[in-house]
């Protein structure tokens, strides 16, 4: 670990964990309930149903088939003559939803593009998210920027109940997904207890399962879209209250040399834990050294989640074509890259294919969110017993093998295909994790940030697309979306097989370090020397 990361965590550890601590935790566990909703929403509020043309009324000789996006028009004296004419209006089955987009916008036929959009814009906004999340906090302070998009989501999100254009509400959604950032969660590790970041990470994904289950449970009890956007919406202006008694991060105040306010608020911190700092002379010393060392090169050896903060250096000059200098660091870049393609596409995917897997849209999003809580929580004593590589090749192979087996299932078969689709919610949710924890320790210092955000923008491109996919194929061609997240998580999980494994080592600082560690597992492997070599260059 650097010796600024060091002698912070230090002082962390001496405050301890107490009321302090746990208030940022309890605010970003309210935060991660909030996302699901408005992260899938497109499930309930622009889902696929059931229409029928309405043509005009002033038309004889009209013959209409259910679902059609035309009406046929006898306009000749010759019997059986006919012409088709586009529908403008249409009847909707409200035997599930009274009010949808689809029914109130019309977006069936021409429009049925823009259910898709719906969804996607949110998701194109997050490519924002981290420039956004990462500019911003760090040159304004985490704080501000929380308190900002956070006052932005509340704005966008309950301004779409009232708004009566979609195309506004589609703008909306975008600001909405561009302002989704993790920089609340990240401010809650900052400030835990060294010992507890890995838990807290877990522990974050908790509340994010619940959420999802609450979203279906909501939407079954209120089946009118406006109504159901507010009762998600509105509960969000509640973040604000926990989010105002906030400080400022600590280390972020160190760094960026208010250590003024840097001391406030860590005395404030001791009090609330009832802790004992050191006198005001050595917290100073502390402080100095601190700021001085993080403008510095430094030599990060944390284990996961610990390394949340990196030289100045290192966050302000991006080095992309880093990831693909040698053969060793492009391996770890582009496996990597794909596994964060597929997990987002798989995990996302599954959430959206309620039509697919379903006859019932509630009970398939409540179960798919109680299934990721073994996701998120085996993850932990599966890494500390059979290390990262393994468990999560594994969690992608399985997880491939059972939506594989998805598409040579019959329809009339619910129960079996219901299982299979939540079986493999668990093994995505497992691999969701471990990929996040795995990933951190792979990329060597110099260029973690960049290949994390690499990778990242891959995530955000497959559930970009995915809308796309779930809408149109699903419907025509059945079994493709099964097979397509098969293909792609059998391929991450056979693929991550050529990593190394991590676990109980020392993370690598440079590009260099990391050829040397992928040499030593080709020796162990009894790779041919010249291969070797051919790593090195």
């Amino acid at each position: 670990m650097s010796g600024s990361s060091s002698k912070f965590d230090d002082l962390l550890t001496q405050l301890g964990t107490g009321r302090w601590n746990l208030l940022y935790f309890l605010t970003s566990s309210y935060w991660c309930l909030l996302v699901p909703p408005q992260f899938i929403s497109g499930v309930y509020l622009a889902p696929a149903i059931n229409y029928t043309c309405r043509p005009p009324e002033s038309e004889d000789s009209v013959h209409v088939s259910r679902d059609s996006c035309y009406y046929s028009i006898n306009k000749s004296s010759l019997v059986g003559v006919e012409e088709e004419e586009p529908c403008t209006e249409w009847d909707f089955d409200t035997s599930v939803f009274s009010t949808t987009l689809t029914s109130e916008f019309s977006l069936v036929c021409g429009r049925e593009h823009l259910r898709a959009t719906y969804q996607g814009v949110y998701m194109l906004g997050t490519f924002l998210s981290p420039l956004l999340g990462g500019y911003l906090a760090d040159r304004y302070g985490r704080w501000k920027v929380v308190m900002a998009t956070q006052v932005v989501t509340v704005i966008t999100a309950i301004s779409q109940c009232f708004i009566h254009s979609f195309m506004f509400i589609l703008v909306l959604r975008f600001f909405m997904g561009s302002v989704n950032l993790l920089t609340l969660f990240i401010f809650a590790l900052e400030v835990c207890e060294p010992k507890h970041r890995a838990l807290v990470g877990i522990l974050t994904g908790l509340p994010w399962a619940l959420g999802t289950m609450l979203w279906g449970a909501l939407a079954y009890c209120i089946r009118d879209w406006r109504w159901l956007q507010a009762a998600v919406s509105f509960p969000i202006l509640l973040i604000l209250i926990p989010i105002y008694f906030l400080d400022e991060s600590p280390r972020w105040l160190i760094v960026n040399g208010h250590h003024d306010k840097a001391l406030l608020v860590l005395q404030r911190a001791s009090r609330w834990n009832k802790a004992t700092l050191p006198p005001e002379e050595d917290l100073r010393a502390l402080m100095r050294n601190v700021q001085e060392e993080s403008s510095m090169p430094v030599k990060v050896k944390e284990a996961a989640h610990e390394g949340l903060e990196v030289t100045k250096k290192h966050c302000r000059s991006p080095r992309l074509p880093g990831l693909i200098s040698t053969r060793a660091i492009t391996v770890v870049t582009v496996v990597v890259c794909l596994d964060y393609f597929a997990v987002s596409l798989v995990f996302d995917g599954l959430n959206l294919s309620g039509d697919n897997y379903s006859a019932d849209p509630f009970l398939y999003i409540v179960l798919g969110g109680l299934m990721e809580v073994p996701g998120y929580t085996l993850t932990a004593p599966a890494i500390d017993r059979w290390g990262r590589r393994m468990p999560t090749a594994l969690s992608y192979i399985l997880c491939g093998i059972l939506l594989l087996a998805l598409a040579f299932i019959p329809p009339d078969m619910s129960w079996l295909v219901m299982t299979l689709a939540m079986a493999g919610k668990v093994c995505i949710s497992g691999a969701f994790q471990l990929i996040y924890v795995y990933s951190s320790e792979l990329f060597p210092t110099e260029v973690r940030l960049q290949g994390i955000g690499a990778a990242s923008v891959l995530a955000q491109l497959a559930s970009t697309i995915l809308p796309y996919i779930t809408t149109f194929l699903g419907p025509l061609v059945p079994w493709a979306p099964s097979v397509i997240f098969a293909g792609v998580s059998l391929a991450s999980g056979v693929i991550t097989l050529v990593l190394h494994e991590t676990a109980g080592k020392a993370l690598p600082d440079t590009i260099t370090d990391l050829t040397h560690i992928r040499s030593l597992k080709n020796q162990e492997e009894n790779v041919d020397p010249s291969e070797i070599e051919k790593i090195a260059t």
